[in-house]
């Protein structure tokens, strides 16, 4: 039995891409599955042994030096047939187990060097330069391991440069059945919005917040705040009043908001990373049947258009994404239409386990190698 193991000392143990739809995907095509991560303790959980390393204390130098030197010690302890890493900063150690013979595989969840590009408390000169030198890194190491697998296929377009190995493994949903019944609950008279995810400034928070003033309805928001100054700031907006705080929540807790929603949110704002993303969040309104209001990128307009799911709009103008959600709250025949084309565009291509056929073909081609 081939034994891959999979590292990461950025995320949970429990990631949505990495263990729910990676590492479980490859338990039941009968891997043996081992994941190293920051856990409380070591388990083993639908098949994926879960070796649990401490996360360094200190901010986040110390997770780049402790935290992956220690993912690293425990994963080359294992021996495994495959390694597949989850983090930039894990790109040395990936290196050193090629060059001790070791198949290793990149799985890039973001464009980081464009990601650089998008960081305003850089100066310019310097982002620019940091951009530069960072993809050079990636593009070298990324040649010399056994494949990249990418998070879209705009990023795996990148990497097959490099890597004619290089894969697209995109984060469609995998509960999909779980997810599509959330729209068969009897919503008659909610107004009752959704935004699942990372709650900042780039991704839309104040522009929610802020349409709220001119549309009556609620939004039902869960995630992490970026930061407590972000959290303050939001709360001290008038449109706060009409969010209901779910805080981080779990599987279970997504179902409830999506069971209870109306229309879904996801106003990322137009910077270059998120331009050509693929956010899971979209892709789980669609499942759930809501009709999706998007930020109005050319790649998403032409997506929720083929679908027939959900309208685009002006991520920055609060008045307008509060006409886009009045329109669908007072045409509840067309929003349902939008929900309904959008369970089927999951059901037909967006789903997680034609991903995962791709992921567990790569691993049977590097097994066989």
């Amino acid at each position: 039995m081939t034994r891959v193991c999979h590292m990461t000392s950025v995320h949970p143990w429990d990631d949505v891409r990495i263990f729910h739809k990676e590492c479980r995907s490859l338990a039941r095509a009968g891997f043996d599955v081992h994941l190293v991560a920051c856990a409380p303790r070591t388990i083993c959980v639908d098949g994926v042994n879960v070796h649990a390393v401490p996360k360094a204390q200190g901010g986040r130098l110390h997770r780049m030096l402790a935290t992956a030197w220690r993912v690293y010690q425990t994963a080359r302890a294992l021996n495994a047939d495959v390694y597949h890493f989850h983090d930039p900063e894990l790109i040395p150690y990936g290196l050193l187990l090629k060059w001790q013979g070791r198949k290793v595989v990149y799985d890039v969840h973001e464009d980081v060097p464009r990601d650089i590009l998008s960081k305003h408390w850089i100066t310019p000169r310097l982002r620019r330069r940091l951009s530069q030198a960072f993809e050079w890194v990636e593009d070298f190491a990324a040649k010399r391991f056994a494949s990249v697998v990418a998070a879209t296929p705009f990023i795996a377009q990148r990497f097959a440069r490099v890597n004619p190995s290089s894969v697209d493994v995109n984060n469609y949903p995998a509960e999909f059945a779980e997810l599509a019944r959330q729209g068969c609950a009897d919503k008659a008279g909610s107004r009752n919005l959704c935004y699942i995810g990372g709650i900042g400034t780039i991704r839309g928070a104040f522009e929610m917040v802020r349409a709220l003033e001119f549309v009556d309805a609620r939004l039902i928001m869960a995630g992490p705040f970026q930061s407590t100054a972000i959290e303050e700031e939001l709360r001290s907006l008038p449109g706060w009043k009409k969010v209901d705080y779910r805080g981080v929540v779990d599987r279970e807790g997504v179902a409830r908001i999506l069971a209870e929603s109306r229309i879904g949110l996801v106003l990322l704002h137009p910077v270059i990373n998120y331009l050509d993303s693929l956010p899971v969040k979209m892709f789980e309104y669609m499942a759930a049947g809501l009709p999706v209001v998007a930020s109005d990128f050319p790649y998403w307009r032409s997506l929720l258009a083929d679908a027939g799911a959900g309208v685009c709009v002006d991520p920055l103008d609060p008045r307008a994404i509060a006409r886009c959600i009045e329109t669908l709250l007072e045409r509840p025949d067309e929003a349902v239409r939008m929900g309904d084309a959008g369970r089927r565009a999951v059901s037909d291509r967006y789903r997680w386990d034609h991903e995962s056929d791709k992921l567990i073909a790569l691993y049977g081609h590097l097994a066989a190698r």
